[in-house]
Parts: C-alpha cells; sequence; structure tokens
C-alpha cells in the first residue's frame, strides 16, 4: 500500500501539470459523512497537499453515474464504508478551475452506518470529529468548509 501512495504523491504533480496545459472539463463529487451522535469525517489524502483535512471524493463521469453514485463508489474505494447512493443529499456544486481544469464539483452529505474504516493508499489519515477545533490548526480543504457551512 505504501508504494501506491508514493505512486500517488509522485504522479500527482505531474497530473496537474497536464491540467493547467490541456484544461479539461472533469466532474467531481465531495462527500461529508456524518454519524448519528453529531461526528462527521475528515481526511488527509496521500496525494497532493497531504496536511490539509478535507473530504473524501474523487472523480466521475456523468455518463456513465450520477454524482451521488460517484460519492458512494468513492467512499467505499477510499474508506471501505458502504452507503448506498440512495443515501446521499444535495449540499451545493460549485465550477472551479484550482488545479487548471473546468471542474464542476458536487458537494452531497449522508449518514454512514458504521464508523469502522478501511482506508486505501488514497487515504493518508482519517477521524470522525464532532467539531473542527478537534483539528488545532492544521489547514483545512475549502470544501469541507463549504460543506459544514450549508
Amino acid at each position: 500500500m505504501r508504494v501506491r501512495a508514493a505512486l500517488l504523491r509522485t504522479g500527482s504533480p505531474i497530473l496537474q501539470l497536464w491540467w493547467r496545459i490541456r484544461r479539461p472539463t472533469t466532474f467531481g463529487v465531495k462527500a461529508l459523512l456524518r454519524l448519528e451522535d453529531g461526528r462527521f469525517l475528515v481526511v488527509r489524502h496521500s496525494y497532493a497537499d497531504t496536511r490539509r483535512w478535507a473530504i473524501p471524493g474523487g472523480g466521475y463521469n456523468p455518463d456513465r453515474e450520477t454524482p451521488a453514485q460517484a460519492a458512494a463508489r468513492e467512499v467505499y474505494e477510499e474508506l471501505g464504508l458502504t452507503v448506498p447512493a440512495s443515501a446521499f443529499r444535495l449540499v451545493d456544486t460549485a465550477v472551479t478551475t484550482l488545479q487548471g481544469k473546468h471542474d464542476t464539483l458536487t458537494i452531497l452529505t449522508a449518514f454512514a452506518f458504521d464508523d469502522a474504516l478501511h482506508l486505501s493508499a488514497e487515504i493518508a489519515e482519517a477521524r470522525w470529529v464532532k467539531n473542527l477545533q478537534e483539528l488545532a490548526d492544521a489547514p483545512l480543504s475549502k470544501w469541507l468548509l463549504r460543506a459544514l457551512v450549508e
């Protein structure tokens, strides 16, 4: 698993450079997962900005799946959690060019049935927290903050 994480870290800057040159149109999802006790999930990715706390997610093809289906898939792939697509609710949609690509990003939220996580190589660390103060002064993803405000 460490080899895959190292490959992700190495490949991420190359991919971002490619996006700046090519400027593709992409679609992505971010998933804010909550538990009944009020905790929510934050993750640190093993590639790109590894210090920043964020929410899980990834890219998808809108011809093949809906944002909710993509969120369910990403949550399973990255965290080993099974959350049905029907459980996800829309929080916000944004269009961004942050990484050089034209990305339509959909933020969704759902309640998880279980807090046991099985992290993929994409995730360096994951925590269930009650509030952002538990993360001290760590940098936070713009999308995490946006998901919590909505």
